[in-house]
């Protein structure tokens, strides 16, 4: 790894890598990490149980990266609160979620760190995320809650990035790659598990915003993400985690009568779901909605094991 300060100096950083499966995907993000002109960087893989044997790879082909091992999928919320708890204890100033499906631009660490210090008060940053495909599509440049869609939005999708996205203070930035402070953990806590996954880096950001900290945005990180762009991509077990935990996010942020806007907003829309994806035939979209609607409504959070047509979470 090389290094553009001294370490000594350096705030240490806990890089957290969260894998499910996928350990080709893991290997090929640690090597992005271990080039990082970061000095003072710590790398840390939690495992959801995976069952490709991440865990007895990565101990034997990359020594040099701390593998933490959870005892069954904890989705996005747990395994990062397992790791970040970790981090913590052993003396960690920032930490760094980062997705296994992603690439890092060597620059990426050091951008961020450098963002969150200059705004005494930020206390979370992420970068300008791009397409698996090359460096120039944008897949993520921050994120703006839209109330009156009752949607949160990835900026810039599907743009070619032209320097149009400066640095700026944002809703929210995309979870696969999010820095945030040990201090604003004290202030707001660890991610909220009844998320599970999706929707939660979103409700944690404007934990955040609501505790008076700023949430930033830098273009000048960069890094890819292996990911749909569209919602006709997604399997029917993230449509329906999607869906639910849209109607969780709304019915908790926002004044009253915002909320409850959003929140009619957000039934409507999985309704329109249930409705459109059974006339056009997939079958498992549909189900997908109308179980997240009805888990939604009944305030059933937290994992669920549910099948769509053969996907099980």
């Amino acid at each position: 790894m090389t290094t553009t300060q001294q370490q000594g100096n350096a705030l240490a950083v806990w890089c957290i890598v969260l894998a499910y499966n996928g350990i080709d995907l893991t290997l090929e993000c640690l090597a992005t990490l271990r080039v990082q002109d970061y000095a003072n960087l710590h790398l840390l893989v939690v495992d959801n149980a995976s069952t490709d044997g991440t865990v007895e790879t990565l101990r034997a082909q990359a020594p040099d990266v701390e593998v933490l091992p959870a005892n069954a999928n904890l989705g996005y919320a747990g395994g990062n609160n397992l790791g970040m708890r970790h981090a913590l204890a052993h003396g960690a100033d920032l930490l760094f979620l980062v997705n296994n499906d992603t690439r890092l631009d060597p620059h990426c660490v050091t951008a961020l760190v450098e963002e969150i210090q200059r705004a005494p008060i930020c206390g979370a940053v992420g970068p300008m995320v791009y397409t698996w495909d090359n460096w120039q599509t944008i897949s993520s440049a921050g994120g703006v809650v839209d109330w009156a869609a009752a949607d949160a939005i990835n900026v810039g999708v599907g743009e070619i990035d032209q320097g149009q996205y400066p640095p700026r203070s944002v809703d929210f930035v995309n979870g696969c790659g999010i820095m945030v402070s040990k201090a604003a953990i004290e202030r707001v806590g660890l991610i909220d598990e009844r998320f599970f996954m999706y929707w939660e880096e979103t409700d944690w950001c404007l934990r955040m915003r609501e505790a008076g900290l700023d949430v930033r945005f830098q273009p000048t990180a960069k890094m890819q993400h292996k990911a749909p762009l569209t919602w006709q991509q997604q399997s029917p077990l993230t449509l329906y985690y999607m869906g639910r935990n849209r109607l969780f996010f709304f019915a908790r942020h926002g004044r009253a009568p915002q909320r409850v806007g959003a929140v009619i907003g957000a039934t409507k829309g999985l309704l329109h779901g249930v409705v459109q994806n059974w006339r056009t035939g997939n079958r498992a979209a549909s189900e997908a909605a109308r179980q997240a609607l009805i888990d939604g409504v009944m305030r059933r959070w937290g994992r669920r094991s549910l099948t769509f047509s053969g996907a099980r979470m």
